[in-house]
């Protein structure tokens, strides 16, 4: 069964956006469990303020109705900070089940934090029982709410385990998901790389080979179709299958003026070291060198450019950019990528191609013929320097 690369990718981008939604569904649940710590920390704070209300000296009435009402309000903000928190509550409300709990839990500490201030007003401000009553439940009112937020403290740190539990095991789940299906995207993406490899090969020494995608298998069809007898072979180079040269004037005026705008570039680049007169090589080896030379550089050609083959070791590459820089960085990138091409010598010796070449921009009031003669002299530059792209200028240097 032949796979889409197609749904492939459309399936491995669902796949990144799905686990950079787990990422931050995570971020938010660990910044949320940060909140358990603060109601913890706010509760704590609470007990500190109740303690205090509860010593307060009875030496001056006037400050102890101040330093009163100021510990009072200060008990009320607490508890509305809790409520505050709660409302992001969003695990304890959807997952966890607490915050009904929670929220019950401060309507009855609200209760007994009204219940303790009119205790302690009656004990220090209006004095409406004996001393001895008045202590014993100003005592009693304490330890209540003492007691109770001790109790919403230990829930607090329960909720807190609970919380810590379910991010625990999101996050195991997601790792495990994660590591399995980037082994099964590896083996696939693997397997596609074959598939461009065994097409992008010249010299194919599996007689079969089995396509894992189909886009490649469609591929290799087209490839295996025999030439119509209708075509014009004569505009074709019958070794490597671009244009040749009378192809490549053929080609330039059915393309020319495609895109007006754009920069018209013409480079002729050749083989180094490669001459049809030294036999250093034999015929086999020599014609598959040229063969992926021009396969290397038929994969950078756009609708509006014209490759050809136009002599033994030599090809000329009409491009068609908004830019002259983009036509030179295109041109300078087929050169790097030839030299990295492998090639082995019979001796099982690595064997390194490069080129060098002649790269000018066409005057539109000059024929194709002046601009490759042009283009010549300046890859008469090249030559020297190996594995180079001469431009006008170093021709223009040299002349100074």
């Amino acid at each position: 069964m032949k796979h889409s690369i197609k749904k492939i990718f459309s399936n491995l981008s669902l796949f990144l956006f799905l686990v950079t939604a787990i990422f931050l569904i995570l971020t938010l649940l660990i910044v949320e469990q940060k909140t358990s710590f603060t109601k913890i920390d706010i509760l704590q704070n609470q007990k500190k303020i109740i303690s205090a209300l509860n010593s307060i000296k009875k030496d001056n009435i006037e400050l102890v109705l101040i330093e009163f009402n100021g510990k009072s309000n200060q008990i009320h903000h607490e508890i509305e900070k809790l409520q505050n928190i709660e409302k992001y509550n969003y695990v304890g409300k959807y997952f966890s089940n607490n915050s009904d709990e929670f929220l019950k839990d401060l309507g009855k500490l609200l209760k007994l934090t009204i219940s303790f201030k009119q205790s302690a007003r009656e004990y220090y401000i209006k004095n409406t029982l004996d001393k001895e009553q008045r202590s014993q439940k100003l005592k009693n009112d304490f330890e209540s709410i003492n007691n109770f937020l001790d109790l919403m403290t230990i829930k607090n740190i329960t909720y807190a385990q609970d919380k810590h539990q379910l991010i625990e095991k999101v996050v195991f789940t997601t790792l495990i998901l994660i590591l399995f299906i980037s082994f099964w995207y590896h083996k696939r993406l693997k397997s596609i790389y074959n598939d461009i490899l065994y097409l992008y090969a010249i010299d194919k020494q599996q007689n079969e080979y089995n396509f894992f995608s189909k886009e490649a298998d469609a591929v290799q069809l087209r490839m295996n179709i025999k030439p119509v007898a209708t075509e014009n072979l004569t505009m074709k180079d019958q070794l490597t299958e671009i244009n040749n040269y009378k192809g490549m004037i053929s080609s330039y005026i059915q393309k020319k003026g495609m895109i007006d705008n754009n920069f018209t570039s013409v480079t002729v680049i050749e083989i180094d070291n490669f001459s049809i007169d030294k036999k250093a090589f034999s015929q086999l080896f020599t014609q598959t060198i040229l063969k992926k030379v021009a396969f290397t550089i038929s994969l950078y050609e756009h609708a509006t450019d014209v490759i050809a083959r136009t002599e033994y070791k030599q090809f000329t590459i009409i491009l068609s950019r908004p830019s002259k820089e983009e036509s030179f960085k295109t041109i300078d990138i087929i050169r790097q990528t030839i030299s990295e091409l492998k090639f082995k010598e019979h001796n099982g010796k690595p064997l390194v191609i490069t080129v060098s070449g002649g790269f000018i921009i066409k005057p539109n009031n000059q024929t194709l013929e002046k601009s490759i003669k042009k283009a010549k002299e300046i890859l008469a530059l090249a030559r020297k320097k190996k594995n180079y792209i001469s431009q006008i200028r170093d021709l223009a240097e040299q002349e100074f």
